[in-house]
């Protein structure tokens, strides 16, 4: 093959590949899918009042008494924001029930930076030792939905510990 027919294939190549990335690009496949999912995360951390030494150090190991707290936040993918309006919820079960749990928006005018959701949990004194599963889901004011569910790992789980 010469050199100008290797350069014409490699053209060729090159202008493929670049129209099979701008397609995919564009596609669900670039993240999710029309913008009307929200996208919802967060961690677990001890909860105790501010000034605390243990206060909000990431955890999933907590014994009976202590402050679990669940930090969340819900974007709207289309515009990379959160509405603070809306609504996020954590069920934990616990005990064979499924509690409902709502969260409330953290940020405030002295605490801009907050941009988040906070709900806590005292783990009751009567608590067994064990894996608790939760979930969170988000429903923003015009009726978007998301939710987060931890990996299905014992360790990314909740666990009460003696």
């Amino acid at each position: 093959m010469t050199r100008v027919a290797f350069t014409a294939v490699k053209k060729r190549y090159c202008c493929c590949a670049l129209a099979v990335v701008a397609l995919l690009a564009t596609s669900p496949l670039a993240g999710q899918s029309g913008g009307d999912r929200l996208i919802v995360y967060g961690d677990i951390v001890y909860f105790y009042p501010p000034g605390q030494p243990r206060n909000c150090i990431l955890n999933s190991q907590f014994k009976r008494g202590e402050p679990l707290g669940f930090r969340m936040t819900a974007i709207n993918p289309a515009t990379g924001k959160r509405d603070r309006a809306t609504e996020l919820v954590v069920h934990l079960t616990y005990g064979g029930k499924t509690l409902d749990i709502p969260m409330r928006d953290r940020q405030t005018e002295r605490q801009p930076e907050r941009d988040f959701w906070v709900a806590k949990w005292m783990v009751p004194d009567d608590a067994p030792p064990g894996t608790l599963r939760y979930t969170v889901t988000a429903k923003d004011p015009q009726g978007r939905t998301g939710e987060f569910k931890p990996f299905d790992v014992l360790a990314s789980q909740i666990t009460i510990v003696q």
